[in-house]
């Protein structure tokens, strides 16, 4: 978990992008000769939603949802973390969450049943607490 901690929102919002299915495609020339980069969502679309053309790959990938601090698309990541593995993306965000507030997570969760209380506690994670979660979860769909 260390490793999640060291980067940067921007560097996890791109890992996560990158997760999810967005890519850069590099236009090498278009009809007016133009060299640019563009970022495109798991379904191909780019420039109606994101910035559209940019000079470089990096400018590009900054284009993606803020996933560490924008509460809409932190639910988005939680929702496909979720799909790939509930009960691992769950355990997780606990995880984060206690360790965030100085507590070391000894608990033995088993079947994750949580309390009311353990669920409001979930309730009330930041986006890049559940952007560090769902980092954890989409990483081992690979």
């Amino acid at each position: 978990m260390t490793q999640i901690k060291d980067k940067t929102d921007q560097q996890l919002n791109r890992a996560l992008a990158e997760l999810m299915g967005y890519t850069v495609y590099h236009y090498d020339k278009d009809v007016l000769g133009r060299c640019y980069f563009e970022l495109t969502d798991p379904e191909g679309y780019s420039e109606i939603v994101f910035g559209g053309e940019r000079n470089t790959e990096l400018e590009a990938w900054a284009d993606v949802p803020n996933y560490c601090t924008d509460p809409a698309a932190s639910l988005e990541v939680q929702t496909a973390a979720t799909k790939v593995n509930a009960k691992v993306y769950v355990d997780t965000l606990y995880d984060i969450r206690l360790t965030n507030e100085g507590y070391t997570p000894e608990i033995a969760i088993g079947e994750s049943t949580y309390s009311h209380d353990g669920v409001v506690y979930l309730f009330d994670a930041s986006p890049r607490e559940r952007a560090e979660a769902a980092y954890i979860t989409l990483q081992q769909k690979e």
